[in-house]
C-alpha cells in the first residue's frame, strides 16, 4: 500500500498513533503516558549544542579498567555477531555488502562518538529486509543520520519523546521483527526450520528474565530476596530461564549450527561447534552474565559430553557407511 506522494508508512504510523494519544487527552483518556506537563517540561533542554571532545573522561576512565571489561567484553562479542547476522540478512535480502568493511566502520564510529562523549556502541542497524521492503534505500538511512544529528545538536530529542508516544512506534518494531523472524524461515533449507526455532528459545528465556527483573524491580525486591526456590514452587523457573538467557546470542548461535549440522549428517561439524560451545561457556561468554572461567562447569561440561558423544557418534557412523565420511555438501553437488 503506498501513501500520498509516497509518505512513508512509518511516519503515516507515528503520526495516527499520536493523534489518537492525543485525542485521548482530550478526552479525559490517558493513551501511551501523553501529558501537557512534560511536554512543557521538555523543551527546558532546547537549544543549540554541538558534541565537543571528551577525551579526559576517555582515558580518565582506564582506571576502572577491570570492572569496565567484564561487560565491554560481551557486549563488544554481541555487537560483533549482530553487525555479521545483520549483514547476512541483508545480503539474504538480495544486498550484498563486505562484512569486514561494515564491522570497521561500525568500529571506527563508535570510537569516534566515544571520544565525543557517547556513552552508545554504533550498531549496524537490524531489519534490512523490513526497510527494503517499506521502500527504504541508502537515502533512507543517509536522511536518519542527518536527522539524528539536528535533534541531537538542537536538543529536540526529548520534545519528541514528550510528543511522540512510545506504543505508536512499536508496531513499526513490531513489523520489522516479522520480517525478520519470517526470513529466518525462508532463506535457509525447509529441514533446518527446528534449528530456527531452537535457536529462539534463549532469546525469549532472556526477554522473560528481564520481564521477571523489571516486574520485580519496579515492586522494590529482587529474585533473589524472594527466593528462586518459593519463585519455581509458582512455575517461574528463573534459574534455568538465567541460564538459558545470558549471552543468548551465543548460544542461539551455536545450538542452531548443531542442530543443522546434525540435521544433514555432518556430525564431525556439529561436535565442533559444541566444543566450541563448551569453551565459550567455561570463559563465561554463554550461560553466565559475567567473564571469567569456570562460572558454569556443570553447562560446560554437557555442551564437551555432546561434543564427544557426537565425534564418537561420527566415527562409528563413517566406518558403517563409507559415503558418510564424506561431506553431506559434496554428497549433494552433481559431479
Amino acid at each position: 500500500m503506498r501513501y500520498w506522494r509516497g509518505i512513508p508508512a512509518g511516519l503515516v504510523a507515528i503520526g495516527v498513533g499520536s493523534l489518537i494519544a492525543w485525542g485521548g487527552l482530550a478526552f479525559g483518556f490517558s493513551f501511551g503516558g501523553m501529558s501537557l506537563d512534560k511536554l512543557g517540561a521538555s523543551f527546558a533542554g532546547f537549544g543549540f549544542s554541538v558534541p565537543l571532545p571528551a577525551v579526559g573522561h576517555v582515558f580518565g576512565g582506564f582506571e576502572y579498567l577491570g570492572v569496565i571489561l567484564v561487560t565491554a567484553i560481551p557486549f563488544g562479542i554481541y555487537d560483533l555477531v549482530e553487525a555479521m547476522d545483520n549483514v547476512e540478512s541483508a545480503e539474504a535480502g538480495g544486498d550484498h555488502f563486505p562484512t569486514t568493511r561494515v564491522i570497521t566502520v561500525d568500529g571506527v564510529v563508535s570510537l569516534i562518538g566515544c571520544m565525543l562523549g557517547n556513552p552508545f556502541i554504533n550498531a549496524v542497524y537490524i531489519g534490512h529486509p523490513g526497510w527494503k521492503a517499506i521502500g527504504g534505500r541508502i537515502g533512507y538511512s543517509a536522511a536518519t543520520g542527518v536527522m539524528v544529528l539536528i535533534l541531537s545538536w538542537f536538543g529536540i530529542v526529548a520534545v519528541l519523546m514528550a510528543l511522540i508516544p512510545v506504543v505508536a512506534i512499536s508496531p513499526i518494531l513490531l513489523y520489522i521483527g516479522m520480517l525478520i523472524g519470517a526470513q529466518a524461515f525462508q532463506e535457509v533449507p525447509k529441514s533446518h526450520a527446528p534449528a530456527v526455532v531452537l535457536a529462539l528459545i534463549p532469546q525469549v528465556a532472556g526477554w522473560g528474565k528481564l520481564m521477571i527483573d523489571n516486574a520485580l524491580g519496579a515492586a522494590g525486591t529482587n529474585a533473589a530476596t524472594v527466593g528462586i526456590d518459593k519463585l519455581a514452587g509458582t512455575g517461574v523457573l528463573y534459574h534455568g530461564l538465567e541460564l538459558l538467557g545470558s549471552g543468548a546470542i551465543l548460544t542461539s548461535l551455536i545450538l542452531a549450527a548443531v542442530v543443522a549440522c546434525i540435521i544433514d549428517r555432518a556430525y564431525p561439524r556439529a561436535a565442533g561447534f559444541a566444543l566450541a560451545g563448551a569453551v565459550m561457556t567455561f570463559v563465561g561468554f554463554m550461560h553466565s552474565e559475567s567473564i571469567g572461567l569456570g562460572h558454569n562447569p556443570a553447562a560446560a561440561l554437557a555442551y564437551l559430553a555432546m561434543a564427544a558423544g557426537l565425534y564418537g557418534y561420527a566415527r562409528i557412523h563413517a566406518a558403517a557407511t563409507p559415503d558418510a565420511a564424506l561431506d553431506p555438501a559434496e554428497l549433494r553437488t552433481p559431479a
